[in-house]
């Protein structure tokens, strides 16, 4: 009778649990069992480990067989562990020896040619294997990258079954022959899944830092828009923009993530981690350091959304779009429940699936830019009579945007129709990105010190009853804002979003604390009433 063990990973969401891969041989008819609730594609595993070690020049043990999983109560999924069952399997048949593999964890799906295949969820499974006190782990060599972020763990990337074999035996390594020259590699196959992508506006390109091909002087107007862009990011601010078609909603939000900092190393961990489960890591590229930008159509489920799906939960828009910035053109046409379901991972920053197959968290604190027309035919303005939809269309048409939803939003921007002299006059074009980048970074700068020693990262994330009993604005500041509450203007929490915008405003402009002019244009910002302030950041200096 043989035994040997090793380990490998299973992932629910972006966080792993360390799995015992045991394999038992007994004498008896040539059988071959596994067990611990594995899915579809785990069980499939049994032929396709079979085909790569017999094609690895390896012998396939003739006995009764018996793979267990373990904990056998953790639903697994995927084909990651097939290269931890074929170990098991030649530890067990003493072509390795056991004492090797008990502390070595392995990750990776087998070709039926021995070739090892990456799988979705690497990081986070390095991730947590590290947690659970382990320091050497086996991917397969395409993937060997995206495992070294995590610090404390050596990765042995591995293109064959045969080259592992020999490595843990002690035998000089084969060299495996290339594939033929620009031809794409097959093996990268894995790290994608079909029908996501840029085009789908799923993805995680992000804006490159200063992107010349979407620069913040093209957006010729929109003063009070490139402010509010530049206030959403510095502080993490929801945004909604309002206006006719044509008018750049568009393009100030394609030109938002440009102007956010760079993500630091925890928030680049969390990223990667989560694109990584979702199959949307770009190849050669390990690590996503800028902040991503995911833009779905308005079609898009509620599940595509927030996450969800059949079986696993896999992440929607709202995890693809953590630390970076979701966009939601045309709003009002997108799906009412779909809208609703944004109003928790708004407020918690995650988000929380509840299948037959488990509870899925997924980190879910991104920043919204909502977009929409006045009304259906989109000419509806206070400044003409070009719009010929009635009354009752126009008020349902903004009725599909719930109040709640709206609460939760800090900054509400109406863009109005660029004329024809500011498209002539070369005075009408703003600041550059760079510019502006470059004031954003140092208001995080400042929030960020002020927020040492707290969970907090953005003023966006700061309690209003830390603002009103730890940071205080300056002594009358808030009157006008206080009126307003009374008035009905204003909800409760409305005034701690006011409260936010003005502290974002105080950091942007070096006040040391929020004065009355900050808060005076935090209001505007928030009910687009014209408070009297400059719109623009650069004239508050």
């Amino acid at each position: 009778m043989g035994f040997a063990r090793t380990c490998s990973v299973a992932l629910v969401g972006v966080e792993g649990v360390v799995v015992e891969v045991q394999a038992d041989l007994e004498p008896g008819v040539a059988a071959f069992t596994l067990v611990g609730l594995p899915d579809k594609s785990l069980t499939e595993s049994r032929d396709r480990v079979r085909a790569a070690v017999v094609n690895s020049g390896a012998e396939w043990p003739q006995k009764k067989l018996t793979v267990g999983l373990s904990p056998a109560s953790v639903p697994k999924s995927g084909s990651g562990f097939d290269l931890a069952v074929a170990a098991a399997v030649l530890g067990a048949a003493e072509r390795i020896d056991p004492r090797v593999l008990a502390d070595i964890v392995m990750i990776g799906e087998l070709g039926l040619d021995g070739r090892v295949r990456p799988v979705r969820g690497i990081l986070p499974a390095v991730l947590a294997a590290a947690d659970a006190g382990y320091e050497q782990v086996v991917v397969p060599e395409c993937a060997a990258a995206e495992a070294s972020l995590v610090p404390g763990v050596s990765v042995l990337g591995v293109r064959s079954l045969r080259q592992l074999i020999a490595v843990l035996a002690d035998e000089p390594v084969p060299e495996e022959e290339p594939d033929q020259q620009g031809r794409p590699d097959p093996l990268l196959a894995g790290l994608r899944v079909p029908g996501t992508g840029a085009a789908t506006g799923m993805h995680s390109t992000g804006a490159a830092q200063h992107d010349h091909g979407h620069d913040l002087a093209d957006v010729v107007g929109q003063r009070s828009a490139r402010t509010a862009v530049e206030v959403a990011a510095a502080g993490g601010h929801h945004l909604f923009l309002e206006g006719p078609p044509g008018a750049g909603k568009t393009m100030l939000a394609e030109r938002l993530p440009a102007i956010l900092p760079r993500l630091g190393r925890a928030e680049s961990l969390e990223v990667t981690a989560v694109h990584s489960v979702a199959g949307l890591l770009p190849p050669g590229k390990p690590l996503i350091d800028v902040a991503p930008y995911c833009a779905p159509h308005h079609s898009a489920t509620m599940q595509a959304l927030v996450g969800g799906g059949p079986g696993v939960a896999r992440p929607g828009a709202v995890s693809l779009a953590h630390r970076g910035v979701l966009f939601l053109d045309e709003t009002p046409e997108f799906s009412s429940h779909a809208l609703d379901a944004l109003r928790q991972p708004l407020e918690a920053g995650h988000v929380v699936i509840a299948r037959s197959a488990g509870v899925v968290r997924f980190p879910a604190r991104f920043l919204m830019v909502l977009a929409a027309n006045p009304c259906p035919c989109g000419r509806f303005s206070q400044k003409d009579d070009l719009c010929e939809c009635p009354p009752s269309a126009i008020r349902r048409y903004q009725a599909r945007l719930s109040g709640p939803l709206l609460d939760r939003v800090d900054l509400r921007v109406e863009v109005d129709r660029v004329t024809r002299s500011e498209l002539a006059v070369d005075a009408a074009r703003g600041e550059s990105t760079a510019t502006v980048a470059d004031r954003v970074r140092a208001a995080r700068e400042r929030a960020a010190t002020r927020l040492a020693g707290t969970p907090w990262r953005s003023n966006s994330e700061v309690p209003g009853r830390e603002l009103r009993s730890r940071w205080y604005a300056a002594p009358g500041a808030l009157d006008e804002a206080e009126r307003s509450l009374e008035r009905g203007v204003l909800t409760a929490r409305g005034l701690d979003r006011v409260l936010r915008v003005a502290w974002t405003v105080a950091d942007l402009v070096g006040h040391a604390r929020p004065d009355a002019t900050d808060v005076a244009l935090a209001l505007q910002l928030r009910t687009g009433v014209p408070r009297g302030v400059p719109m623009a950041i650069g004239a508050l200096t």
